[in-house]
């Protein structure tokens, strides 16, 4: 299905034309969900960022949001492949939109500006930041607003990630804010020094640092903007005429998020109960 849609992207005007008389897309015949039980598989986008999404040395998709989605989908379309596409985190946004991916399983931050471009499940749990230093945190870096009062200090953050954003709103300048599209990228530039500090979730710091000498990550905070604390709240996100698979999905996630069973399934990845979301999508999405 998703190659057909690439293929029908590549064509001229007068083809696209054709092909819309002669080959209709699937989804003007069935909707995602009906597609993805009918033809067993569903791709699945992932950033490769440890713990949320990412495939492992052996070739498996794990991390907890593939781990919650393969639970999820048994119960509504069993039997169903996940077919992994590793991606920038970047990128996850448009390939879902463009239909190369049907849904991001990447623990992907529920934000308004995101809202207005893709659909989100009901969050699945809530994390606050934390940076990567090098062993010692030679610059006492604790959180953003440290770094933007230490002229001294740049920070690496991955593109596409809010923690972009929370640099921005803190006044970090551009030179002092260093853009990278991949996590690996961003490490590397704080061991060779080109940064002091990677901006990330408290769960990727700390993932990050134990394979890595030399490294360590500070204390997990939550960031204060315009007066407020912000926090993280990870979802699926899908697009937003996928209306038939994103309300069987929050069924499913209804019944099972904050559950025994599913603190047990994502714990081997860092994750317990004190992280249990308090706040709805639509709040997460109006900003309330």
């Amino acid at each position: 299905m998703r190659l057909r849609y690439r293929c029908v992207r590549q064509l001229s005007a007068a083809g696209v034309l054709a092909a819309v008389v002669w080959a209709p897309a699937p989804s003007f015949a069935q909707n995602v969900l009906e597609a993805i039980r009918s033809e067993g598989s569903i791709g699945v986008g992932v950033a490769n960022e440890r713990p949320y999404g990412y495939v492992d040395d052996s070739g498996q998709l794990t991390g907890e949001a593939p781990e919650i989605a393969r639970h999820v989908l048994q119960e509504i379309a069993p039997g169903v492949e996940m077919q992994p596409q590793v991606m920038p985190f970047g990128q996850l946004i448009d390939a879902v939109r463009e239909e190369e991916i049907d849904v991001v399983a990447a623990g992907m931050f529920i934000t308004p500006q995101r809202c207005a471009q893709v659909a989100f499940s009901e969050p699945t749990y809530v994390v606050g930041e934390a940076f990567a230093v090098k062993a010692g945190n030679p610059l006492g870096i604790v959180d953003y607003h440290s770094i933007s009062n230490d002229r001294r200090a740049k920070v690496g953050l991955i593109s596409g990630t809010v923690e972009y954003n929370y640099a921005l709103v803190t006044g970090i300048p551009a030179d002092r804010a260093l853009l990278y599209r991949s996590f690996d990228r961003a490490i590397r530039a704080l061991k060779e020094g080109e940064v002091d500090a990677v901006g990330l979730t408290a769960l990727t710091a700390k993932g990050i640092v134990k394979d890595e000498p030399g490294l360590e990550a500070t204390r997990q905070f939550f960031p204060v903007i315009d007066g407020e604390e912000v926090k993280g709240y990870g979802a699926f996100a899908f697009r937003k005429d996928d209306t038939a698979l994103l309300a069987a999905f929050n069924r499913v996630l209804e019944d099972f998020i904050g559950t025994d069973a599913h603190w047990q399934l994502v714990e081997r990845f860092g994750f317990g109960p004190d992280m249990a979301p308090d706040k709805t999508a639509e709040e997460l999405c109006t900003g309330t």
